[in-house]
């Protein structure tokens, strides 16, 4: 089912709400977002109407700051709060590796180095998600694509609200559906080359089942990595944070 939410500039704009827990609740609508780069968005435009009507309050930027200066971020609004959280300390270039690259180990390994990396601003960007929902205000976090870093805390996010890991690979595997626009998108940028990976833009199941398996192989669970790692509370945040954002589905 494509989920996303039509722009004319950004590719891969989509609500997190209606995923279901195993326990009959599911993740509220209009009230969490992942998004690709909303430097993309312009006032006075149909896109930035849109992107208003949806009452976002907070918007979590995860790229480098040297991606948000050379590419723009989201217009400044008094309504808005912006975080810079870069939570990629080691860059890499995609577009550049051979065909030979599995997509799987490779994307997966430098999730985990992610992980190892940017504790800090991922344990802020987890304070900021419950601090919203417990307020009742709507958040996007996005990255370049909304593929890779914003996949990668969106993964983290829905595992803690209590979400089965094939509905986590299957949000992952949506960008899918907007792999054609990035990619015409990056050749536009780049003089009408391709990139030589042929999985540039993908997002095949096989990273994120990977990357969930490599996470928990390493920490032992999602809960020791954020008491471990990021020095939060984890059970804390893990009851806060599912009690502000789910709610009980239609049928309970």
């Amino acid at each position: 089912m494509d989920r996303h939410i039509p722009f004319e500039a950004l590719r891969n704009f989509r609500d997190l709400g209606g995923y279901a827990t195993t326990d009959g609740r599911r993740v509220r609508p209009g009230l969490l977002y992942r998004a690709d780069s909303l430097g993309k968005l312009r006032e006075g435009t149909a896109d930035w109407d849109r992107f208003r009507s949806l009452g976002i309050r907070t918007v979590i930027d995860l790229r480098h700051p040297w991606e948000a200066e050379a590419q723009g971020r989201v217009p400044e609004h008094g309504s808005l709060t912006y975080h810079n959280l870069s939570i990629e300390h080691r860059p890499y270039n995609q577009a550049v590796q051979g065909p030979d690259v599995d997509p799987g180990p490779y994307l997966a390994a430098r999730y985990m180095e992610v992980a190892e990396d940017g504790v800090k601003e991922i344990g802020r960007a987890l304070e900021l998600v419950v601090e919203a929902a417990q307020a009742n205000a709507p958040l996007v976090f996005h990255c370049a694509s909304g593929k890779d870093r914003t996949g990668q805390l969106a993964a983290l996010i829905l595992e803690l609200a209590g979400i089965p890991d094939e509905t986590i690979i299957e949000d992952y595997t949506l960008t899918e559906l907007a792999t054609p626009a990035l990619l015409a998108d990056w050749k536009a940028r780049n003089d009408g080359r391709a990139p030589t990976w042929p999985a540039f833009g993908r997002a095949p199941g096989s990273v994120m089942r990977t990357y969930l398996t490599s996470m928990r192989t390493r920490y032992g669970s999602t809960e020791n990595y954020v008491q471990q790692q990021l020095s939060l509370d984890a059970q804390d945040l893990k009851n806060t944070l599912r009690t502000a954002l789910l709610e009980q589905t239609a049928a309970d």
